[in-house]
């Protein structure tokens, strides 16, 4: 991964990051810190701060576009491992901070 990834933020500030509970911590295979998520039913959980008209991830240090990172990065759910830098939604969450898209030769 790119510096300019981990240097954005803005998919940290415009997605709920959902997932299976099972991910986190209260689970013996788990990683994500649980007091760092919210039920959002019987069997998923959001990352707190994301569930919400303006979401902003809990573990999101700095300031987007700015210097900016995961607090949790080693600990992450699926759902932020499997985002794609530079795809359609990267762009999409970049555009509603006034980023330009990034340019391939970043990924």
């Amino acid at each position: 991964m790119s510096d300019v990834c981990i240097a954005c933020g803005a998919c940290c500030a415009t997605f709920r990051v959902s997932f299976y509970w099972a991910e986190t911590d209260a689970h013996p295979d788990g990683a994500v810190p649980v007091e760092l998520t919210e039920p959002v039913s019987a069997h998923f959980v959001a990352m707190r701060g994301t569930n919400q008209a303006r979401p902003r991830c809990i573990a999101l240090q700095g300031d987007i576009g700015q210097p900016a990172g995961c607090g949790i990065y080693a600990q992450r759910s699926s759902t932020c491992r499997e985002f794609e830098m530079g795809d359609a939604r990267c762009a999409q969450a970049r555009a509603g901070f006034g980023l330009p898209p990034l340019e391939s030769e970043f990924f």
